[in-house]
């Protein structure tokens, strides 16, 4: 292979950030989550984004690991999902493909497989009540606010409208020092209202979740 065209092909697939999140219920730690996010080939022309995840809840017995990847396209709308959920309890993978203006979303477990279409029209996020790395897709669609943001939430089987706000930057506390950052807010769905908190760049470094009492810290580097 000619040398230009692999060191291309390894750029596009080198990680854009990675980090650990801190996820809290009140002042106590529940869980934390890993991610990755890489800029990745979609065929021959295309080019789009990677996020792979992984959040352990230990908190409680059993222990409960979550594990999507996610991919999506140039302009940020979903393509691909591979997500393992390994609960004891209830193991589920659920896949996730974007054919036109519709997801299909598989779910296997061990009662068997089920499907079901759901409607993508506009700008579309997937998310996850329990994987927060999930919204920094959300956070990007700030850019072309004010504007309605539809939301599949596959795990809960559910379909939201949220809105977006850019509230423009704001000081938090983050990890015990106040910090400068960018403040957006989405409200609607199953969680009334989330703030996020972006860096310059637009990557996530604190979500909020008032109504679950939850606060999610992306830790410092090492």
């Amino acid at each position: 292979m000619n040398a230009l065209i692999l060191a291309a092909l390894v750029g596009l697939q080198s990680p854009l950030d990675q980090g650990t999140l801190v996820i809290r219920e009140d002042t106590v730690e529940v869980a934390r989550e890993t991610f990755q996010l890489s800029n990745v080939r979609l065929g021959l022309t295309e080019s789009g984004w990677r996020l792979a995840a992984r959040a352990r809840y230990e908190r409680s017995r059993p222990v409960v690991v979550l594990s999507p990847i996610l991919e999506v396209s140039g302009d940020s709308q979903p393509l691909h999902l591979n997500f393992e959920a390994a609960d004891p309890r209830a193991p589920v993978r659920i896949r996730g493909e974007r054919a036109r203006d519709r997801m299909t979303l598989r779910y296997l477990s061990h009662r068997g497989e089920r499907a079901r279409e759901v409607p993508v029209a506009g700008a579309t996020v997937i998310l996850d009540d329990s994987v927060f790395s999930l919204y920094v897709f959300a956070a990007w669609r700030a850019r072309q606010i004010p504007a309605d943001l539809a939301a599949i939430v596959p795990r809960a089987d559910r379909r939201e409208i949220l809105r977006v706000e850019d509230l423009g930057t704001g000081t938090t506390a983050l990890n015990g020092v106040l910090s400068t950052l960018r403040h957006l807010r989405l409200t609607g769905g199953a969680n009334q209202v989330v703030h996020l908190w972006v860096n310059a760049t637009g990557l996530l470094e604190k979500i909020e979740i008032p109504s679950r009492r939850l606060r999610v810290e992306r830790l410092p580097p090492a």
